[in-house]
């Protein structure tokens, strides 16, 4: 009886960095860094050396090279060279003479062994050749005028260098299918320019491969690999890792995948834009084609020159439309503070919220009306999506460019409405800004049904296979609009606290906060008596018996004990520094401003002064620019400073040199003040949350940190009337503005 459940996911879990074999064209062995003891060989190493894989196994490396013209030592003085400098990357191949022929020699070291693959070396000719080739890339690289013009020229620059009949640049999409957007071929060939490819053509794993092994060569589809042996007794769920092997056999599913579209050798190189993957060059061969590493490497030069010039002219391009769109939100916002009518603000005067960025439409759904700007769903249809945006639990902001597919009745409008992006003004009193993107409707063409058919295995298990059928097969795309730019999300965000900051001065903001003011506050007292009380006694008791316990049996407890006994101290005394910003954040809503002038530049250098301190092993730099005064409460304005610029350092901890910049500017009505660093940086689409208790961003919990600062920062900004907002990208740093009005909060 054949199962009614299909795997979906066979091609997703397959573990394509330890199949246990190598392509044929090369040899393998692993040793241990310690003992240069043989641990993994490639069955086919007797072809290399004479010696049957099994008999190596176990021996010091000096036994591969028995009977060969290599002196063994020579071997050992490479790995002692490259071992000693940690540079196995950088000084591949080592060119070795061996049994009367030269050889590739690529050293990498991974998961505490050292792999070493054998192969042939190609045509010396070839070298020069590639230096110029290199050279010509780099002048097309910047005398390329459009981005198309650039992606051409890479693609025909990687054919001459490597010889394949088709080499493909390939896009990847937000959801990760690919799309060809340049190609060079040999002319009795079919063209796949324009095609679009599924996301399992390339699953998961595979992607993730591509950002760690930049090149991937395939050099014959019809080969049988080499299986790899262990030395007896070695533990079998310790497969040896190959996830840096430039000689990885081939995944069985890829195999099928290549044959059915008729190509015998494969290379990839991957392109990458700030650290991920943004597409591939592929190339393809209709008979067996081996490329030499330093040809491949050539071709993976120039995918790193194309992959600069994405980043800079993408970054160009994201600083052009930031910059635009910052100058039509800081105009809206002088509109908002000078008329002090947040309807009149934002849809009556010259420049409206739909200027702040690239929709079609806005609309205002603000004191139970709604004011429309531009192409906007019906009145109707937008008090629904208020429901449904309050339903969704959103506290700040949510960004989608395909809403039909998230909320169903959106498909009625989407001709004015696929994309939405929203700010949250009030979830209590319904009340939302929104900007609208129209449906983008695409005819795209797949190669072949992008449906993977179904196979049923001998054991009756069906399972997704590769598709037989490349002929184009063209699909319309419906309930797509264009995506939201970061640049974008960033604005409306600053726009977001603009707007909340007018409306906090009006009383429709406070209807219902009183009531709302005094159950929390009860149950604020209630939590910090018993922080205050029932945490803190016993915390302070188990510091003191651990305190007595070292010092009266220190001396007869092991290291590790001593060690343990420790880390309990440790413990108890970040879990008193975080009931003590509890503390500070449950009390500090109800105590009195005790505001006046502060000088900053003295505030600023001392907090700089007490992080550099805790900070001597690693190399961090504070800027401090102009620091004009503002007006508030001293103590207040430490903790919200400490904060900030104590994040600022703790998330360039993975920066080789961090560097943290502060600056205030002052205006007719307010101070502002940015801190700027270049740590991790976060994805803006994921920050909705991040002035919430408790709440961290996914890329931040590898530090250190409670949830709880700035938390802190936003009650001490909100308590003195004033603002703040940030600006972040991904590996790029973060940027936090905090502004303070002149006249302050009494």
């Amino acid at each position: 009886m054949t199962p009614s459940i299909i795997d979906l996911t066979n091609c997703e879990r397959e573990p394509i960095h330890i199949l246990g074999h190598i392509q044929s064209y090369g040899y393998l062995i692993a040793i241990q860094p310690d003992t240069y003891a043989i641990v993994h060989a490639s069955d086919n190493i007797v072809d290399l050396t004479g010696i049957e894989a099994a008999q190596l196994l176990g021996q010091p490396i000096s036994k591969l090279l028995t009977g060969t013209d290599l002196p063994g030592s020579t071997l050992i003085e490479i790995l002692n060279v490259v071992g000693r400098n940690e540079s196995w990357e950088s000084m591949n191949p080592h060119r070795l003479h061996l049994n009367g022929k030269y050889w590739n020699l690529i050293i990498h070291y991974y998961k505490g062994l050292i792999l070493l693959e054998w192969e042939p070396i190609g045509n010396d000719q070839n070298l020069s050749i590639n230096q110029q080739l290199i050279a010509q890339a780099l002048s097309e690289v910047q005398s390329s005028r459009t981005l198309d013009e650039l992606l051409q020229n890479t693609a025909r620059r990687v054919k001459s260098i490597i010889g394949y009949d088709r080499v493909m640049v390939y896009r990847f999409g937000p959801d990760w299918h690919g799309k060809v957007v340049a190609e060079e071929k040999d002319d009795d060939l079919e063209p796949f320019l324009g095609l679009h490819y599924p996301a399992t053509d390339i699953p998961r794993q595979a992607r993730e491969l591509y950002k760690v092994n930049l090149v991937r060569m395939i050099a014959d589809a019809g080969s049988v690999p080499s299986r790899i042996l262990s030395k007896p007794g070695w533990p079998e769920n310790q497969p040896l890792d190959l996830t840096h092997s430039v000689l990885r056999a081939v995944s069985p599913v890829h195999i099928e995948y290549l044959k059915n579209m008729g190509v015998q050798a494969s290379m990839s190189i991957s392109l990458l834009y700030r650290g991920e993957l943004w597409g591939l060059i592929s190339c393809h061969n209709t008979s067996p084609r081996f490329v030499d590493f330093p040809a491949r490497q050539a071709a993976k030069f120039v995918s790193q020159l194309l992959s600069a010039s994405l980043e800079f002219r993408k970054d160009k391009e994201d600083q052009t439309n930031l910059l635009q769109y910052q100058q039509t939100g800081q105009q809206l916002h002088e509109q908002l503070l000078l008329s002090d009518d947040v309807v009149r603000a934002l849809t009556k005067l010259p420049i409206t919220a739909l200027h702040v960025t690239g929709a079609t439409g806005a609309a205002l759904l603000f004191n139970n009306k709604v004011y429309r700007l531009g192409a906007t769903p019906d009145e109707n249809a937008i008090r629904a999506l208020g429901d449904w945006v309050g339903a969704t639990g959103t506290e700040s902001f949510l960004e989608t460019n395909q809403l039909p597919n998230l909320y169903p009745p959106a498909e009625t409008f989407r001709a004015v409405g696929a994309g939405l992006l929203t700010i949250v003004l009030s979830r209590e009193l319904n009340e939302y800004l929104f900007w609208f993107k129209p449906e983008r409707i695409e005819q795209v063409t797949w190669a072949g049904n992008p449906d993977k058919p179904v196979t049923v295995e001998d054991d009756g298990t069906r399972r997704l296979s590769p598709r037989k059928s490349f002929a184009a097969w063209t699909e319309i795309v419906h309930n797509t609009s264009e995506p939201w730019s970061e640049a974008e999300i960033s604005v409306v965000v600053k726009l977001r606290e603009d707007i909340l900051q007018i409306v906090t001065k009006q009383a429709n903001e406070i209807r219902l906060l009183n009531q709302r003011l005094q159950l929390a506050y009860e149950e604020l007292d209630a939590f910090s008596y018993t922080v205050s009380h029932d945490l803190r006694t016993p915390l302070s008791s188990i510091r003191c018996y651990t305190e007595i316990l070292v010092e009266e049996y220190g001396a007869d407890l092991t290291p590790d004990a001593q060690a343990l006994l420790q880390k309990v101290i440790d413990s108890t005394d970040r879990m008193r520094q975080l009931i003590r910003h509890i503390l500070y954040y449950s009390r500090m809503g109800r105590s009195e401003l005790d505001t006046q002038p502060i000088d900053m530049r003295q505030l600023l250098d001392g907090i700089r002064e007490e992080i550099m301190v805790t900070t001597k092993d690693r190399l961090l730099h504070f800027d401090i620019g102009e620091t004009p005064a503002i007006k508030a409460d001293p103590t207040m304005a430490l903790q919200l400073f400490t904060n900030l610029l104590s994040n600022a350092a703790k998330y360039t901890q993975l920066t080789t040199e961090a560097v943290v910049r502060i600056k205030g500017v002052q205006t007719d009505g307010e101070v502002i003040y940015s801190i700027e660093d270049n740590g991790i940086g976060f994805d803006m689409k994921q920050a909705g949350k991040i002035f919430d208790l408790f709440k961290r961003l996914e890329n931040a919990r590898a530090f250190d940190g409670s949830g709880v600062g700035l938390a802190i920062v936003k009650r001490i900004v909100n308590r003195h009337q004033g603002k703040i907002w940030f600006h972040s990208e991904p590996n790029q740093g973060t940027t936090f503005f905090v502004s303070f009005p002149v006249i302050p909060a009494t």
